[in-house]
């Protein structure tokens, strides 16, 4: 499909707009994958939208930094801390710039995630931490819709990520979702060892907003798969990568 086409919406991903319940678990799930290094520390948010996130770490430090290629979201952001239109594939910082990088649902938008991910390592310090949240290949519903037939529906579509690449990509080829394999392929090569790897199940807060009742039990049904084999069906990957020591 001619990529020309594509809504912005679409290609670049909605961000995150209001702070609920959801945001609120994973920033809890940063802070435990950031150990000691987000109190005080360098934190870089590559992909930040309007800079909810950012926000939410001027709490724990002063030094918060975003990276945003869309100009109007990059402006909004900037009320949060220093932000720079770019794309993630050319971070404009030095190398060992950071002591936490967080790519919050960003690389399945890229034009290259490879390069992207390298240069999120490459702006870490040795011993500084990348926390990555991107969509699961085994989730049962494309979250970003679809196009059929020269036309984007928006909205989740069921089973969309089971078919061959072939299918799927041309279904959806606006937008990534990623296996194990092929997310930590990504960083094959480069000077991290992985830290943490889950997947986790989504925070449904707009379903708790019309059915309560159904929110709710979905909640707590799907949060506590995460702790069992069944977490491979989640919404979205966790993980989280360290720069190694010796690479400072």
């Amino acid at each position: 499909m001619n990529t020309s086409h594509h809504h912005k919406p679409a290609q670049r991903g909605v961000p995150s707009l209001v702070w609920r319940a959801g945001q609120e678990r994973r920033l809890a799930m940063i802070q435990r994958a950031a150990g000691d290094r987000l109190t005080g520390g360098r934190v870089l948010d590559v992909g930040c939208g309007v800079g909810i996130y950012m926000r939410a770490f001027r709490q724990f430090t002063p030094h918060v930094f975003g990276v945003e290629i869309e100009g109007e979201r990059a402006r909004e952001a900037s009320a949060f801390g220093g932000v720079v239109q770019s794309p993630g594939e050319a971070l404009p910082f030095a190398d060992d710039a950071f002591d936490l990088v967080l790519s919050h649902e960003v690389i399945e938008h890229v034009a290259d995630d490879r390069a992207s991910v390298a240069e999120m390592v490459r702006v870490l310090k040795a011993g500084g931490r990348l926390a990555l949240f991107c969509p699961n290949r085994l989730y049962p519903f494309e979250t970003h819709g679809h196009y059929w037939r020269g036309q984007y529906h928006f909205g989740n579509t069921p089973l969309i990520n089971y078919l061959p690449n072939r299918l799927r990509n041309r279904l959806a080829p606006h937008v990534r979702a990623y296996t194990i394999r092929g997310l930590r392929a990504l960083f094959e090569g480069l000077p991290v060892r992985i830290v943490a790897h889950t997947q986790i199940y989504p925070g449904y807060d707009n379903l708790l907003v019309r059915h309560p009742a159904l929110g709710r039990l979905l909640r707590w049904g799907t949060h506590h798969l995460e702790q069992t084999p069944l977490r491979v069906f989640g919404l979205s990957h966790l993980l989280v990568v360290e720069k190694d020591l010796a690479m400072g």
